[in-house]
């Protein structure tokens, strides 16, 4: 038999609207740049930056290739080169 669930309100977690397509997903923003570090290898040295994407908490903040987040998000990039500059 079943029994009634009764919901604990501490317990919910408020977020943000999330905005799904269509087709039922939705695209990951990246908000801002936490942190840098370069990994050498053997025989190169690969470079990687920790994203803090939209709808998710610092904890869940990623790695990701510094050259490719580059490429797609340079925004992300461009008012720390030019603080570098001076």
């Amino acid at each position: 038999m079943l029994k009634k669930c009764m919901g604990d309100p501490s317990l919910i977690v408020q977020t943000e609207n999330v905005e799904i397509n269509d087709n039922l997903s939705y695209e990951e923003i990246p908000i801002q740049i936490l942190n840098r570090q370069v990994r050498k290898l053997r025989t190169k040295e690969v470079a990687s930056v920790k994203v803090l994407w939209r709808n998710q908490i610092v904890e869940e903040a990623t790695w990701e290739a510094k050259e490719d987040m580059k490429k797609r998000y340079p925004h992300l990039f461009e008012s720390r080169e030019i603080r570098s500059r001076y």
